[in-house]
């Protein structure tokens, strides 16, 4: 059953989907409201979401391999320049990004566990199965660049 969701959510789908229950809890749990933080505090954390999946589909069509998450078999090289020096996957941690940005937004700590839930899913569902196919297709030399850079951070 759990293998069955590998690979089969596109990311962008989860974080608006994780994005809605945040705003859905909310309001459930007003005694775990905190703030008003400024809304530039949000907004700038936001923004570095946005910037690292762009800088990270940038270094991708540079080395033409693609950026599509539901195939990583067709990947075509590994990228371990730039932003890949510092996280593996800089796409998935700028839509973590978004989500932070948008919990503090909400100024909600009950709606911030939709951060931790969404890492969760991605990990199982996304990155682990993403590692074994690239591990497959690339052997040894992406067993090295595991080594050197960080899953998320």
């Amino acid at each position: 059953m759990m293998k069955a969701l590998e690979l089969k959510i596109p990311p962008v789908i989860i974080v608006v989907l994780v994005a809605g229950l945040m705003l859905l809890v909310a309001p459930l749990f007003p005694q775990v409201q905190f703030g008003p933080l400024p809304n530039w505090i949000s907004l700038a954390v936001a923004i570095l979401g946005v910037i690292l999946p762009l800088v990270a589909a940038i270094s991708f069509r540079r080395a033409q391999t693609t950026v599509h998450p539901s195939n990583p078999e067709k990947t075509s090289t590994i990228v371990t320049t730039g932003i890949y020096r510092v996280t593996r996957n800089p796409m998935y941690l700028g839509f973590a990004f978004m989500l932070l940005g948008w919990g503090l937004y909400l100024g909600n700590m009950a709606a911030l566990f939709g951060l931790p839930a969404y890492m969760f899913y991605m990990n199982a569902f996304q990155i682990k199965p993403e590692e074994r196919i690239l591990t497959e297709k690339f052997g040894q030399a992406y067993q090295d660049y595991r080594s050197k850079a960080n899953r998320w951070l």
